[in-house]
């Protein structure tokens, strides 16, 4: 996809924060413990290979991706970490990752044996890394039976694998309500009993275990996603543990001014009707650069003044009032610090009736992504 960087606009990912936010999840955890990067979906917008790199710097033991093309691209950037495919991926495919290094999630005894005589017929020799995944409760992917488990166990002892983890997911880890979370770690309890030898890497924890569960777990490894990005994973239910600093910020300068009179409208619709004399910018930024359509309404921070999206968002471009007359070129910022002002991804999460996660793996690839290494999150 083209990147607009011949436009005033720009996604800015501090990837000293990044790393801050690792150092702080470690500080936390007992010693020798790993943490593993969750990079898929472009970093959460991020940008892979800045991330990646910068994440490796900050200690962590491995990646986490959502698909083998992903940890592809970590091998084609020159990393040969731990890459952890954590969605199942078709057995037809599964020669790719063996020759590669990559690990992948494995959830039915079927899918072990199918692969086995793949390696057979092909005379793979090399390993196949694997997770086995375990439902405890997400309801996802992963073993749900305790005696399909164990045959699986046995199964990855033949030289046509090699068992490097198991895992699951927490569906409500992030929540005030612990009894679900409670039940499903009393399942997993139920699925390690019958793992006579441990493999190296046993996890549990994404970033809410990996924050508000880290004394109980019984595991050796946090899958760090939206804390390691400064998000908190829990939106604003749960106060973060962690001195989290956010990592992307996003702005944009004002390409055009002009006045708009009492009874002129803007944009697609004609939703908007100035009710006075206003001063109108534009912003080259659209809903397909990942700023939703939904945020008409919303504003954008000038000069630590809110300033009002007008009109409907165009796929391009918005319409913002301005206060006064301002200058072609004066920065807007729609993500991150102006003056005392903040916007903060669960604040358009909020407006927009979704969450955090999403406002920040929908960035677009067009939006070009400035790497900075201050430390102090997304302030201008």
């Amino acid at each position: 996809m083209t990147v607009g960087s011949l436009r005033d606009a720009h996604l800015r990912i501090d990837l000293g924060a990044l790393q801050h936010n690792i150092r702080a999840q470690k500080a936390q955890l007992p010693a020798n413990s790993h943490i593993l990067a969750v990079v898929k979906a472009n970093a959460y917008g991020c940008g892979l290979d800045q991330v990646a790199h910068a994440a490796l710097r900050a200690g962590v033991d491995g990646f986490c991706v959502a698909i083998l093309d992903e940890a592809l691209d970590l091998r084609n950037q020159g990393i040969n970490d731990l890459a952890l495919v954590l969605g199942i991926t078709p057995v037809k495919f599964a020669r790719r990752a063996a020759e590669n290094g990559v690990s992948l999630a494995v959830g039915s005894v079927q899918w072990l044996k199918e692969y086995q005589e793949l390696a057979q017929k092909y005379h793979i020799k090399q390993p196949l890394r694997v997770h086995l995944a375990l439902d405890t409760g997400m309801g996802r992917i992963g073993f749900t039976d305790v005696q399909e488990f164990a045959e699986a166990v046995k199964l990855v002892e033949a030289p046509e694998f090699d068992f490097e983890g198991i895992f699951t997911h927490f569906a409500t880890a992030d929540s005030a309500d612990q009894d679900y979370f409670h039940q499903q770690f009393a399942r997993w309890q139920e699925f390690m009993a019958v793992v006579p030898d441990k493999p190296k890497y046993c996890h549990v924890a994404n970033s809410a275990v990996g924050m508000w569960h880290h004394d109980e777990i019984v595991g050796n490894t946090v899958r760090m996603g939206m804390s390691m990005y400064g998000g908190n994973p829990s939106g604003r239910e749960l106060q973060p543990t962690l001195a989290l600093r956010p990592v992307m910020s996003l702005a944009a300068r004002l390409t055009f001014v002009k006045q708009l009179r009492a009874g002129q409208s803007i944009g697609y619709g004609k939703t908007y009707t100035a009710k006075q004399d206003e001063w109108i910018g534009t912003l080259p930024i659209g809903y397909a650069d990942g700023y939703s359509r939904a945020m008409q309404g919303f504003y954008v921070l000038i000069n630590g003044q809110r300033c009002e999206i007008v009109g409907r968002i165009c796929m391009d471009e918005m319409m913002v009032r301005l206060p006064e007359k301002l200058p072609e070129g004066t920065l807007a910022v729609f993500l991150g610090w102006s003056g005392d002002q903040t916007i903060t991804t669960n604040d358009i999460a909020d407006y927009s009736g979704t969450i955090n996660y999403e406002v920040m793996t929908r960035m677009s690839r067009r939006l070009h992504r400035q790497y900075i290494t201050k430390g102090q999150g997304f302030r201008y």
